[in-house]
């Protein structure tokens, strides 16, 4: 069973991690994990760039490594960028110091102070030792837009449903999401702009 939205229960396990951002100002935190890649992020940020909405770009170092034009797009464009590891890694399945050298070797890449985990998955050991590194940045809305078995109308749908005020909203730029991204990002673009939300990226000021 896909769940779009994060359950309460989760956040109050881990709430050194970050999950959502402070509501009552109408602000939306669109984030895209796995890129930069050729093609679908440059179409992102052109989407983005069309509502004057800002985001956060989780990127890959591999990707990063292949495409590093793509990284200083989304920089010149006034988005913030994360660490979302080098190669991928489960962090279930990972030994500790495994998990961190990839981490590390993607931060030689992308300079940044924010990480996502890969699939969500860190164990607490790894955040008792990252979180003296980075800010550890999860979601409140998942699109599930890399699901096969989910069609684009239910990821519209779900996504709408479950967004609030400071949501941290999660997309792909990847080819494998594409479709269901370039379907749902502009209505959300446009669902939420015209009532009043603004989208901004994922910035602290010890960053």
């Amino acid at each position: 069973m896909a769940y779009w939205r994060i359950r309460g229960w989760t956040k109050k396990i881990y709430p050194s991690l970050l999950w959502d951002m402070p509501g009552g100002q109408k602000k939306l935190y669109l984030t895209f994990d796995d890129g930069p890649t050729p093609v679908v992020t440059p179409r992102v940020l052109e989407l983005l760039k069309d509502y004057n909405a800002k985001g956060t770009f989780f990127c890959l170092g591999r990707n990063t490594e292949r495409h590093p034009e793509l990284l200083a797009e989304i920089i010149k464009e006034g988005h913030a960028v994360g660490n979302h590891s080098y190669s991928h890694l489960k962090g279930w399945r990972s030994e500790d110091q495994e998990y961190f050298n990839d981490i590390e070797l993607a931060s030689s890449l992308i300079d940044s102070k924010l990480f996502r985990p890969p699939y969500g998955q860190i164990r607490r050991t790894q955040i008792r030792h990252l979180k003296n590194h980075f800010k550890i940045v999860m979601w409140s809305v998942m699109t599930h837009d890399y699901e096969p078995l989910v069609s684009r109308e239910r990821c519209l749908k779900a996504t709408l449903k479950h967004c609030y005020d400071g949501s941290i909203i999660v997309f792909h730029d990847s080819v494998k999401a594409s479709e269901k991204l370039f379907y749902v990002l502009p209505k959300i673009l446009e669902y939420y702009s015209v009532r009043g939300f603004k989208f901004h990226p994922i910035v602290f000021n010890n960053e």
